[in-house]
């Protein structure tokens, strides 16, 4: 788990945070974790995967089932030389 340390926190901010820490029943610490949770990974965000799924089943969908060939490998007839 990482960790930083902020410095110059005014001091009307550290007491912001103590009280709103208070409200919601937690120390100060982590409520500035739960802060910096919301905004740098917001619940509501779109992921890409999810983004990309959705426009391909709008254009119609499209079939991932994949048939593999399930026979063993063959070795090549062409014989690689170095010179």
């Amino acid at each position: 788990m990482s960790s930083i340390t902020v410095r110059n926190l005014p001091e009307e901010t550290h007491r912001a945070l103590r009280v709103r820490a208070a409200m919601a029943g937690r120390s100060t610490e982590a409520e500035v974790r739960a802060i910096l949770e919301s905004v740098a990974r917001p619940g509501g965000r779109i992921k890409l995967g999810s983004l990309l799924a959705e426009i391909g089943q709008q254009a119609g969908g499209f079939d991932l089932e994949i048939e593999r060939d399930k026979s063993p490998p063959q070795p090549s007839s062409k014989m690689i030389t170095n010179p």
